[in-house]
């Protein structure tokens, strides 16, 4: 392609961004913002876009059949896998003008996601046992409801992601294809370039399951997830269910003090109450109330440096949803206003949680169960009986260890660019999808959810892979192989470029001839930093019939004649 025809320029007086994604991709002409989460392609993105998906798609191939579904779909599929009120991305999809309306005044959903979409289609075409198993999967643009969208292509409103779907006679026909899954998106990270830097995740499985999804997590300083790592079990863990047991606070030289209500007229917050106490934020305990769908009243300890994971204490409690209580719940049972609960002297009927963070202190504080009033020096065996069992609810910080091997985390930043969800009969429950086994008996059907934010990985490829000077693009994925400029505008110069381009294009390869006349050296140089592509060639008068080789990541200039660097283009 001939720079000089390309739609879409370099514009590297562009604002900065949130993100360097978002920045360097609309420098380089990549995309073009249209509104917040909202990105044109231009023609140098659309291609990037393309060999991620082909290579998304070539690894797909193996495991299902490539379908394509609608954007749009009727609220009653949604309706009836009960997502319509709880999945809260969703877009209403509704005529935009009355004229509009006049002609069809009805309300659809615009598809985040097509598990509700995909499972009335199966449902049509395999009901036997001999039909099972099999995947089918789609590339597709989707819609999600962003709050704050944000950091170019990482949060989006409308994105391109990679969904499959598979269908199994039982759940451990899913189980071995989950592995197989797991398998095929591990190749796709390494064709793209991201297979050393990403990992395989344990995660949340959300609404889909009680077990745990996975996530596959490329590291990356910029990225919105953290992830816990233990080297010895090679275990990593999305935060969000991370075990972890704080380290130890034990000094066994330090002497018990009397235990002691102290007035704190309007101080709740931990950080207020270090500075008014004169205690280390270790000291402080949070006790919050809280209540379960069947009403019952719980009371959850906490270090003061930690904050509550609410999914891991639903599954300690063996609830199904938690809610904080009212002032009124928290008045009846503690005899305080919201702020100042503790856990001593609670009501009978409270049951009380403790995370392992409480224990091993000495002197420590909690609220007096007394408006304005803060109990400090309290201590275990002395004060209050140790607990028959201290939990894991917190949230993970970086120094805690895994509860199981003793062993500090890893901990890093990573942007997650797949996931993968056992389903198992969520959505076939819904639907009534069954199959016919071989005596004729109906069964549920499983299902698996699979996907890639193709779009996604897109921008955390250039959050990755960048300098001062712009975009490195790996190979596979870079929108040419070759970036040739012609500096100079004499006539052999010319004519050794233009029979240089009409070779590498006879011999096979992706080219991005900078053949504009009206451009300085500099700025060509400028511009092929920018944009990224691999090999940058250059024919100009100082090198005559040779030509000028550099990598995008060397420092090094090579002058090669032109066999030597289709030789070396070939390697």
């Amino acid at each position: 392609m001939r720079q000089s025809k390309l739609f879409g320029t370099t514009n590297k007086d562009s604002r900065q961004y949130d993100s360097i994604n978002a920045t360097l991709l609309q420098k380089a002409g990549f995309i073009d913002k249209t509104m917040a989460g909202v990105y044109a392609f231009l023609p140098l993105g659309t291609r990037v876009l393309q060999k991620i998906e082909n290579i998304i798609r070539e690894e797909m191939n193996e495991l299902g059949s490539e379908i394509f579904m609608p954007a749009i779909a009727p609220k009653e599929i949604w309706e009836q896998s009960g997502r319509l009120d709880s999945v809260d991305v969703l877009f209403k999809v509704v005529g935009a003008n009355a004229a509009s309306r006049a002609k069809n005044d009805a309300e659809y959903v615009l598809n985040c996601t097509h598990e509700d979409v995909v499972t009335p289609i199966a449902k049509k075409f395999n009901l036997s046992y001999k039909d099972l198993p099999f995947a089918v999967y789609q590339i597709q643009t989707k819609f999600r409801n962003e709050a704050r969208p944000k950091s170019g292509l990482l949060r989006c409103r409308e994105f391109r992601m990679k969904d499959l779907y598979s269908f199994h006679a039982d759940e451990a026909d899913l189980l071995k294809f989950y592995e197989k899954a797991k398998v095929a998106y591990t190749k796709v990270f390494a064709r793209l370039g991201l297979g050393q830097d990403t990992v395989i995740a344990l995660a949340s499985g959300g609404d889909f399951t009680e077990g745990f999804s996975h996530e596959f997590q490329t590291k990356c300083e910029t990225g919105e997830d953290i992830i816990f790592y233990s080297k010895k079990l090679d275990i990593a863990y999305n935060r969000e269910v991370a075990p972890a047991k704080s380290a130890s606070l034990i000094n066994s030289q330090e002497k018990e003090l009397p235990m002691e209500d102290v007035k704190g007229e309007g101080i709740t917050g931990v950080e207020d109450l270090t500075k008014y106490l004169k205690i280390s934020v270790e000291k402080t305990t949070k006790t919050i109330i809280f209540e379960t769908e069947t009403g019952q009243v719980i009371a959850a300890a906490i270090r003061g440096d930690y904050d509550i994971n609410e999914e891991k204490l639903k599954k300690i409690v063996g609830c199904k949803s938690l809610k904080l209580a009212s002032e009124k719940v928290v008045k009846k049972v503690t005899g305080a206003e919201v702020g100042y609960a503790g856990f001593l002297n609670l009501d009978s009927s409270v049951r009380v949680y403790m995370d392992d963070s409480v224990s091993g202190r000495k002197n420590f504080e909690c609220g007096a169960n007394r408006t304005n009033y803060h109990t400090i020096n309290v201590n275990f065996g002395r004060d209050l009986d140790v607990p028959k069992e201290f939990y894991d609810f917190k949230v993970p910080r970086e120094g805690d260890c895994h509860p199981q091997t003793g062993e500090q985390y890893e901990v890093f930043r990573a942007s997650e660019v797949g996931n993968i969800f056992p389903l198992n009969t969520k959505f076939t429950k819904a639907f009534d999808y069954y199959f016919s086994d071989a005596s004729g008996q109906q069964q549920i059907v499983y299902m698996g959810s699979y996907g890639i934010g193709s779009s996604r990985v897109m921008g955390v490829l250039v959050e990755k892979f960048n300098d001062e000077r712009g975009i490195i693009w790996p190979e596979n994925v870079a929108p040419f192989r070759i970036h040739l400029l012609q500096v100079g505008k004499s006539e052999p110069v010319a004519q050794n470029a233009e029979k240089l381009y009409d070779k590498l294009l006879a011999q096979g390869f992706e080219v991005l001839f900078d053949d504009r006349i009206n451009v300085s050296a500099g700025e060509k140089f400028a511009d092929a930093d920018l944009i990224g592509i691999p090999w940058r060639l250059v024919v100009s008068e100082k090198t005559q019939d040779k030509v000028e080789v550099k990598n995008r990541t060397a420092k090094e200039v090579e002058l090669l004649t032109v066999e030597q660097l289709l030789k070396k283009l070939r390697k």
